[in-house]
């Protein structure tokens, strides 16, 4: 990893392994991280102790999902040239990272996570009280920490996970962050700055401290963000020092708010594996056609010569994700109008989903062929993303007074 990178500008994102990605995912995560590793340094990771918050009992299959979710991400245009593909266990200091901030992280947060309750009432097939699901929101905080990520790709619904990372962040550094002799290293950062520099520094110092201006503290971050003259440790205590606290060891991430995805599931549901009401990106096209074609359809629309709205029927919601406005128009139409018929009707979506996934089970295909290339990429993604959770993990033991110097 490249130091010299700005947290602010590297991303962390990760999918549990407990089975083929299906076409929900793709459109709802997957492409977002295709575009995001243009513009961000991505760290993309298997998150297969996750899966164990709810999967303990059935293990067998994680070590093969793992393998074939970093297929599926290569195949859709996740590029290990531009983003750190790794598997999370593989990288223990998450584990470690993870029972230090357990040491300071109030039971009562964890309990309010909204995910907490609201999965076990989804999930009462399963015993889920156990500690790994109750602490799984502060592994996912750890998980964020460790490559101190300033962005986290999640849709609203995973918003109070950030926020709690954000919270234990502050409270670690609030804790940790006050070294002997800060003020004196923050000086000497100062001065690293430049006369010019360093004068606009303590002008924006004062006028946040003594005034409260909040476009001076915004200002100074932006001030610090161009600096290169200074390493990343004196940003992060001039950070601090602007903000009148410590040095910050642990950076607050924030929520990047991805688009929601439009792609319901087979029944006009959201798509899930668990729903049965899924098509994976490795689906026969004959599985495909058979799947589409018993789609429910408007329950009004009886017989073929019946007008139906296309509001109320699943097919039309796959309409709006594949079909063109003017492809939609005309479905509209002849919908209403009875022109046209439910199967007709279907076979757009279905010519439309095996063409999206024609070139990305092509390379599914050459991926598997080469298995050593694959197992290559996710090698060298541990190796790169352990030598930044390393870097981390011996700033954190340094400040919570585990190792000397």
């Amino acid at each position: 990893m490249n130091n010299s990178v700005s947290q602010n500008q590297r991303v962390l994102s990760g999918m549990r392994p407990t089975g083929l990605m299906h076409l929900g995912q793709y459109h709802g995560v997957l492409k977002n991280w295709v575009e995001l590793q243009h513009s961000y340094e991505c760290f993309f990771f298997v998150a297969d102790w996750h899966a164990l918050t709810t999967h303990y009992e059935n293990t067998a299959s994680i070590a093969q999902s793992s393998f074939d979710l970093v297929v599926d991400w290569l195949a859709a245009g996740v590029n290990p040239g531009s983003s750190t593909i790794f598997i999370q266990s593989r990288v223990p200091e998450h584990a470690e990272l993870h029972t230090l901030l357990s040491m300071i992280t109030p039971l009562g947060w964890l309990e309010r996570v909204p995910s907490y309750k609201d999965q076990q009432d989804k999930l009462k097939d399963k015993d889920l009280s156990t500690y790994g699901f109750l602490g799984y929101p502060l592994l996912q905080s750890a998980d964020i920490l460790i490559y101190k990520a300033g962005h986290v790709p999640v849709g609203e619904d995973q918003v109070a996970h950030v926020e709690l990372t954000r919270e234990v962040a502050r409270r670690f550094n609030h804790l940790y962050g006050k070294e002997p002799d800060f003020e004196q290293k923050a000086q000497t950062a100062i001065k690293k700055m430049g006369k010019k520099n360093a004068r606009i520094y303590n002008d924006l110092l004062r006028r946040y401290q003594e005034q409260g201006d909040a476009e001076a503290l915004s200002v100074g971050h932006a001030l610090l963000d161009s600096q290169q003259n200074i390493s990343i440790g004196d940003k992060e205590r001039l950070t601090g020092y602007l903000e009148g606290g410590g040095r910050i060891i642990l950076p607050e991430p924030q929520a990047l708010l991805t688009r929601s995805s439009k792609m319901p599931g087979l029944d006009g549901q959201k798509m899930s594996k668990s729903y049965n009401n899924s098509i994976s990106l490795r689906e026969a096209p004959e599985a495909i056609e058979k799947k589409i074609r018993t789609m429910p359809t408007d329950p009004a629309r009886i017989r073929r010569t019946d007008p139906g709205d296309p509001q109320k029927c699943p097919v039309w919601q796959w309409h709006e994700v594949y079909s063109s406005d003017d492809l939609r128009a005309e479905i509209s139409s002849a919908c209403t109008t009875a022109s046209i018929g439910c199967v007709d009707c279907k076979q757009h979506i279905v010519d439309s989903v095996i063409k999206e996934l024609k070139p990305i089970q092509q390379r599914v295909r050459e991926f598997e062929q080469d298995p050593s290339s694959v197992e290559s990429i996710i090698n060298e993604g541990c190796e790169a993303a352990r030598d930044v959770a390393r870097d981390t993990i011996s700033e954190v033991r340094r400040a919570m007074g585990l190792r000397l110097g």
